[in-house]
């Protein structure tokens, strides 16, 4: 009799001990169909965590689960942060070591045309785990902008338009300090050679093509416009550039630049000014800086737009030719009822 119990508890062992393995290292946690995608905020605790797995139909034996992520040292306070894509058909064992090895999904920050630091931020904020405001903070921060080589003017420069793979919380001044090293990467000794040809910095340069994108977003015409308004820099013309006066006036969106845009007195009106604005007035596209340092070789110092709805501008080497291209100008607004 003492026999049969014994081996009747042995198999109860066994059977329990089977029981165990195939739930902790074989049954399916996560549900199958699509990926799911976990996001652990930084400063998480391990209850909130178990609630974002729960509102994901992740819901395991918490008596069996709790000890074993203490075991497998994943369970602590706060959390490991991070955005975390878990395969249908991960095991217990198999959830806790993807989150706990770090094995962090990444997101694609994309930055295209933001015209100015504070756009930068809330488009940042769109993809990252941080709020707008946590970047801006950083971005006005003065000290920090001078430890970096910067000042509020010129930070957009540090900004170049690409789609950036990123951890989802990445903070903000990881995010600078990625941002530094495309900057680095895109400005390589070729392309400072080039606007150093133009008699222009980096910084100076992004900020001529911010003018030349804001002037016209045809890319054929681009080298053109660059190469006009360095020649105005050569010969020491203003560069009477309405989107500056529009930056200045804070007149974003209106149809058509007037006197009373571009005679305001303003450190970014190069109505107002010689040379370049203090900063960039916008995020320029890659064409526009490209256009900067390979500029169209011409002796044109005046533009004027067709006023055809093209967007496009007819171009002049005197008074008496841009007096033409106005007349043009005019003409077409009549035409199509603008005037």
């Amino acid at each position: 009799m003492l026999k049969k119990i014994i081996f009747f508890l042995l198999l109860t062992g066994l059977a329990l001990g089977a029981f165990a393995y195939y739930t902790v290292m074989v049954a399916p946690l996560v549900p199958e169909g699509e990926p799911v995608v976990i996001t652990i905020p930084s400063g998480a605790n391990y209850e909130q965590v178990m609630d974002s797995l729960a509102k994901k139909g992740i819901l395991p034996n918490r008596s069996i689960f709790d000890p074993l992520a203490e075991r497998m040292a994943w369970k602590k306070d706060p959390m490991r942060s991070g955005r975390y894509r878990l395969t249908p058909g991960d095991s217990y064992t198999g959830l806790i070591r993807k989150l706990r090895s770090g094995s962090r999904e990444t997101v694609n920050v994309v930055l295209t045309v933001e015209r100015e630091p504070e756009n930068v931020a809330a488009k940042a904020a769109r993809f990252l785990e941080a709020d707008s405001l946590a970047f801006v903070r950083l971005f006005q921060d003065e000290e920090y902008l001078k430890s970096i080589g910067y000042t509020k003017e010129t930070l957009q420069t540090l900004f170049i338009p690409n789609t950036y793979d990123m951890y989802w919380n990445t903070s903000p001044q990881e995010f600078v300090e990625r941002m530094i090293k495309e900057h680095d990467r895109y400005w390589n000794e070729e392309r400072r050679a080039k606007a150093k040809k133009q008699g222009l910095t980096p910084a100076e340069a992004y900020t001529l093509a911010s003018i030349v994108h804001s002037e016209s977003l045809a890319r054929k015409e681009q080298p053109r416009i660059a190469g006009l308004y360095l020649n105005r820099l050569k010969q020491g013309v203003k560069l009477q550039s309405d989107p500056t006066a529009v930056f200045a006036t804070r007149a974003f969106g209106i149809s058509r630049v007037l006197y009373e845009h571009i005679e305001v007195d303003h450190p970014y009106n190069t109505y107002f000014n010689y040379g370049l604005p203090p900063g960039p007035i916008a995020m320029p596209e890659i064409s526009a800086i490209e256009a900067v340092l390979n500029p169209e070789d011409h002796d044109y110092i005046y533009m004027c737009a067709v006023g055809d709805n093209s967007g496009l501008h007819n171009f002049a080497k005197s008074a008496a030719g841009h007096a033409r291209n106005r007349a043009v100008y005019v003409a077409n607004l009549k035409a199509r009822g603008l005037r």
